[in-house]
C-alpha cells in the first residue's frame, strides 16, 4: 500500500459502522510495525479524543506484537547478546530508545575500567579496580528509596541515573567484565541476584547491590540457610543470559503488580510466557 492508501486507511477508523471500523483495525494490525509512523501523524491532526485513543491502542499493540516477536527471535539465536536482551525488555515501556545509545553509554563505562586495568592482575584485584570504577567514580548504586520501582528495570533509566534493583547493576557490571576477558557470571539466588567469578579451580561471588561486595561460599551458604532452603546447584554456579532476561520480566511484572497497575503486569507476564518453554512460567 502506498502512503496516499495507507492514510485513507487509517481514516476509516473513525467510521461510525462498527463492521468497517473493526475490518480497518484488523487491516492496520496485519500490516505490522511499518504503518505505526503513519499512526501517529493521524493522531497529531486529529482533535478527536475517542480516535486518538484508539490509534494509542493500536500503537501500543503492534509495539507489543513486535516486541513479543523480537524477544522470542532473540531466544531462538540463543540469547547470546545479552545487552540485546535487556534492551528488548526495556523497549516494553521505552520504544524509541535506541540500542546504539545504550550501547554507547556501555562503550564508554568498558573504556574507563580498562584504562584502570593492568596485565596479569589477581582475580581479586580486577574485581576491586572495576568495583572502583563504577562505584566511586561513577558512582553506581542500590536504588534502595524506590526498590520496587519499573524504572530499575529500565537499563536506559539505570545508566543514566545511576541507580538500579541487583538484577540491572549486576547486568551492566558483567557486561563489562566480560568484556575485560574476566570469567563473571551471573547466579540466580533467591531474592538477590549476584554474580561469581569463575575460572580454572578459583571461584567466588560478588554482590554488586553491595558496591560489589567480594564473598565466599561459605557466605551463600549461610544466606541459603538464613531462608531456610536447600543447597542446590541454582544457588551456586552460572546461569544463561535467558535466565536473566526471564528474571528481568518477572521483576518488571511485581514492579507493577505493587503498583497496582495489573494490565501491564499481565502484559509481562505474556512476554514471560512468549520465551518460557514450561507450561504455567
Amino acid at each position: 500500500m502506498n502512503k496516499t492508501e495507507i492514510k485513507a486507511l487509517i481514516s476509516l477508523l473513525d467510521d461510525g459502522d462498527y463492521e468497517v471500523a473493526s475490518h480497518v483495525e484488523q487491516k492496520i494490525v496485519s500490516l505490522g510495525e511499518g504503518i505505526i509512523p503513519f499512526l501517529e501523524e493521524e493522531w497529531e491532526e486529529t482533535l478527536n479524543p475517542d480516535l486518538q485513543k484508539k490509534i494509542e491502542d493500536l500503537i501500543h499493540n503492534l509495539q507489543f506484537d513486535g516486541l513479543t516477536r523480537r524477544l522470542q527471535e532473540w531466544q531462538q539465536e540463543g540469547g547470546q547478546d545479552l545487552l540485546k536482551g535487556m534492551w528488548l525488555v526495556n523497549s516494553y515501556l521505552y520504544p524509541d530508545v535506541e540500542y546504539s545509545a545504550i550501547t554507547q553509554a556501555v562503550d564508554q563505562l568498558y573504556f574507563d575500567a580498562w584504562t584502570h586495568m593492568k596485565s596479569e592482575m589477581h582475580p581479586y584485584d580486577q574485581v576491586k579496580s572495576l568495583n572502583n570504577v563504577l562505584f566511586r567514580e561513577k558512582r553506581f548504586s542500590a536504588n534502595t528509596k524506590n526498590f520496587h520501582s519499573p524504572a530499575n528495570s529500565m537499563l536506559h533509566l539505570v545508566l543514566e541515573t545511576k541507580r538500579g534493583n541487583p538484577l540491572t547493576l549486576c547486568v551492566i557490571y558483567m557486561i563489562i567484565a566480560k568484556r575485560l576477558d574476566m570469567p563473571v557470571y551471573g547466579v540466580n539466588l533467591p531474592n538477590l541476584f549476584i554474580l561469581t567469578y569463575k575460572l580454572d579451580g578459583i571461584q567466588f561471588y560478588i554482590n554488586v547491590y553491595n558496591k560489589g561486595l567480594i564473598l565466599s561460599k561459605a557466605d551463600i551458604d549461610n544466606y541459603i540457610l538464613q531462608l531456610n532452603l536447600n543447597p542446590i546447584d541454582i544457588f551456586y554456579e552460572p546461569c544463561s543470559n535467558l535466565d536473566i532476561i526471564k528474571r528481568a520480566l518477572r521483576n518488571l511484572a511485581f514492579a507493577f503488580e505493587k503498583m497496582d497497575d495489573l494490565d501491564k503486569a499481565t502484559e509481562v507476564t505474556k512476554l514471560l510466557a512468549a520465551i518460557t518453554d514450561e507450561p504455567g512460567v
